[in-house]
């Protein structure tokens, strides 16, 4: 039978899906609905010492994406503590809030949060620099005030991601959550000649799809440096998107962007994927094969031999979309299944990422 349960830092997740901090974890009733739908465990959206005055409008779909130029929780910090974080208790999730953004801050919200409920804190660090001293004391500043386990979530602006995590494991963190939106991003409307976005400049962060090739490499990075939980946040969507998380060394995942586009379903959705998944490959829990491709990485070999791929006919079904994308003519559609010319095959790779059934194999 398949266990779908993770533990993060003490905390027993029924499964490794959650939602991020943003506008899906907004309140208390989104929290719960969250639950309801299939999350494992919550997330709440981060607050601070004083609520966000949020640009508007503040969300645009992007091509594999969304710009967002919200900030923190509008709610205020007392609304938090005596309505919406004992109604997301009442779900019986764990519930891990986010908090920001500078030590004294979150010295004074931490023990305001803990006693509200929070099974654990996520501290955000999207506005602390380049530097991971203000990292280090917030993470600090958290552990002198509260017992409960403290997560950092860590921004892909910095200059190298390894660095900042094992800061905040050092001062004492117990996960690790990366990563955080990308940005700053610019859309602008055609027919006006106005940035789309609300904010200062029209500037936006970008999430969803497009960043999670970069959001799995930081996750990997992190898992080979770091002894603490990393929780892997950044473009997921579906099922594998979770598995190539948990591959790269995570311990559970978040998401947001799809749990907007596609509502609070998702995470049921995913987590049933994610079950579907695990039986095809006869694994009875996350744990076997978590950081499988960390295995790989390292002794990964550099290969620029060419060859060309493997056309698997009997799932071939002659959708054309290997010729399509072929930038060298290599591929044409015979008798209604794909046909590799090894003469001007590159073995580029990039048929065997677009076929839809998994027609091609190197």
């Amino acid at each position: 039978m398949v266990d779908l349960s993770a533990n993060l830092c003490g905390l027993e997740l029924r499964n490794p899906i959650m939602p991020a901090a943003g506008p899906t974890s907004r309140d208390g009733n989104t929290l719960v609905e969250a639950a309801n739908n299939g999350a494992g465990g919550l997330v709440s959206k981060t607050v601070s010492t004083k609520p966000a005055e949020v640009p508007r409008p503040n969300m645009a779909k992007v091509k594999n994406g969304l710009l967002n130029c919200e900030t923190w929780s509008e709610i205020p910090l007392k609304q938090w503590l005596n309505e919406e974080y004992p109604k997301a208790k009442k779900s019986g999730l764990p519930l891990i809030a986010s908090i920001g953004y500078n030590a004294e801050e979150i010295g004074e919200i931490a023990p305001q949060v803990v006693e509200a409920g929070a099974d654990a804190l996520e501290l955000s660090t999207h506005y602390l620099g380049h530097d991971p001293s203000p990292v280090v004391e917030s993470v600090k500043a958290a552990k002198e005030q509260v017992d409960v386990p403290i997560l950092v979530k860590l921004s892909p602006h910095v200059l190298d991601i390894t660095e900042f995590a094992s800061a905040a494991e050092e001062a004492g963190a117990d996960g690790i959550v990366a990563i955080n939106t990308v940005g700053p991003c610019l859309s602008i409307d055609v027919n006006t000649g106005h940035p789309v976005l609300g904010s200062e400049n029209g500037y936006g962060w970008l999430s969803g799809p497009a960043i999670k090739p970069l959001a799995l490499r930081c996750v990997a990075d992190i898992a080979r440096t770091v002894d603490i939980p990393v929780v892997g946040v950044g473009g997921i969507n579906k099922e594998r998107d979770v598995v190539e998380f948990i591959m790269a060394g995570a311990t559970a995942v978040e998401l947001c962007t799809a749990a907007i586009t596609r509502g609070a379903k998702v995470y049921g959705l995913i987590a049933d994927g994610l079950t579907k998944f695990m039986k095809s490959k006869q694994y009875d829990s996350i744990e076997e094969f978590r950081g499988e491709a960390l295995k790989h990485m390292p002794d990964e070999p550099l290969r620029t031999k060419s060859k060309p791929p493997e056309v698997l006919k009997s799932r071939c079904t002659g959708c054309g979309l290997c010729a399509k994308h072929c930038p060298f003519g290599a591929v044409k559609i015979v008798g209604g299944k794909a046909k590799i010319d090894p003469t001007k095959c590159t073995g580029c790779g990039l048929c065997v990422s677009v076929c839809p059934v998994r027609a091609l194999r190197f």
